[in-house]
């Protein structure tokens, strides 16, 4: 069987300060030094094996899924700050829960939220100023946590919804920032979790604002049962749904589904948005051909079957998501010791799989590093399913995957059908926290 490489702690630590800003190069160098699979310990009593290989991924999270849970840094860690959610949770609790929120997530569920999705992406855009240059995150961001928001909730059944969400919003991506710090300075926990020392750069801030989160929406979840009213948005679906046994979903399971949603629903949406748009925009060719699909509408369709009639939008997406996965890594713990290929996989080992580095290889993908959406047509595609999972694999991928799709093609759909695009700098960055993030994400947007 195989050994596998370990980077010196030496190593490790002499970069500590640079993987704490951006762990991709850290990520890169080791792949290219030691192959497709590597390990590193952190601390003393922790080792990572860090993997970009397609079949070790597959075994992990398809092929042999059930030996495999998500690891403390995502149930526990990220558990406290958005609670035990479809994201955080593992084994029954994990299944039931997943069974019974699936079916808001269906096609047909997600038709019925179009109109309102387009009512936000049009009120979003027109907050764009013309020949200015524009933060493109600032603009999707708003406009996805919105979208979301506006699905769970009918805002005319609410008092004040719009600041609630707002403070929503700003309590979400606060706890995110205390997240990163606690995963990328575990050194400095003693530090963080101390109040006293650091006020509101703290795990006990970050959490009070998190509980303010929390009964923010079990007001807004008893007013919804208060009012009786029943306006078909995520809520009343989430309400009615009921557990194999006929039960309904507690209150405080509820909230935390609600803020997954929230989380995982807005954020990854808003980065591929910005990706893309930056991309497009380094691209103006890969423009003109949206527009040729957008030119072909059938507007007497519904606007699903508008947006899924135009291919080479899909493709941009897809290819957005190749370059730039907002989920860039997930992590596992092997519950019983496993093989797979010549890889020993020991008993409570954590495996963090790479889809960044997966989706750039070069023996898997022609010219990892070039913008394609050619690649992602219906017979090229084929070739790349093994290896390509922007939004996970197994039974774990993505709930909301066909929302999300929809939603990006349709602000893409909006934005190219208004806007002529142009950039600001040759490069595009990314900031990874979390999630993979844009950073100076500038464009110039012109009216057609």
């Amino acid at each position: 069987m195989k050994e596998i490489a370990q980077v010196p702690a030496l190593t490790f630590l002499a970069k500590s300060r640079q993987i704490y800003k951006d762990p991709l190069p850290f990520h890169r160098e080791n792949f290219e030094k030691y192959g497709n699979t590597f390990k590193i310990s952190p601390k003393p009593g922790l080792m990572i094996h860090f993997t970009c290989d397609e079949k070790i991924t597959q075994h992990i999270l398809q092929k042999n899924q059930k030996n495999y849970h998500k690891s403390s840094l995502q149930t526990e860690d990220l558990g406290k700050y958005i609670g035990h959610g479809l994201l955080t949770e593992n084994g029954e609790k994990w299944r039931a829960n997943r069974k019974l929120i699936q079916p808001a997530f269906y096609k047909s569920s997600i038709n019925n939220f179009m109109a309102t999705m387009d009512v936000v992406v049009k009120e979003e855009l027109d907050r764009i100023q013309l020949d200015e240059i524009t933060d493109v995150y600032a603009i999707f961001n708003d406009l996805a946590f919105k979208v979301v928001a506006r699905s769970l909730f009918d805002f005319a059944d609410i008092e004040n919804l719009e600041q609630k969400i707002s403070r929503l919003q700003e309590i979400t991506e606060q706890a995110q920032k205390m997240l990163i710090k606690e995963l990328r300075i575990p050194w400095m926990k003693w530090y963080f979790d101390r109040e006293w020392l650091s006020g509101t750069n703290s795990v006990p801030h970050a959490l009070a604002m998190v509980d303010e989160a929390r009964d923010i929406l079990r007001i807004i979840i008893n007013n919804r049962r208060d009012s009786k009213n029943e306006p078909g948005d995520l809520l009343d679906m989430l309400l009615h749904s009921t557990y194999e046994d006929g039960s309904h979903m507690d209150d405080d399971q509820l909230v935390d589904e609600i803020l997954v949603l929230f989380i995982a629903g807005h954020e990854t949406t808003a980065n591929a948005l910005s990706f893309a748009a930056q991309l497009l925009a380094h691209h103006p060719e890969t423009i003109e051909k949206a527009r040729e699909d957008v030119s072909k509408a059938n507007l007497d369709e519904t606007l699903m079957n508008q947006l899924m009639a135009m291919p080479y939008l899909k493709q941009c997406v897809e290819e957005t998501l190749r370059l730039y996965p907002p989920a860039y890594v997930t992590d596992r713990v092997a519950l019983e010791a496993d093989e797979c290929e010549d890889i020993v996989i020991e008993k409570e080992s954590i495996w963090l799989v790479s889809f960044y580095e997966m989706h750039r290889r070069k023996d898997l993908w022609g010219n990892p590093e070039a913008f394609d959406p050619s690649r992602f047509e219906a017979q090229k595609a084929k070739a790349y399913r093994d290896f390509y999972f922007p939004f996970g694999a197994g039974p774990r991928m993505c709930v909301g995957n066909n929302f999300a799709m929809m939603e990006m093609m349709l602000v893409i759909r909006r934005m190219v059908e208004r806007f002529e695009i142009t950039t600001v700098q040759d490069h595009i960055d990314y900031h990874p926290l979390i999630t993979l993030k844009p950073k100076n994400a500038n464009l110039v947007f012109q009216s057609r």
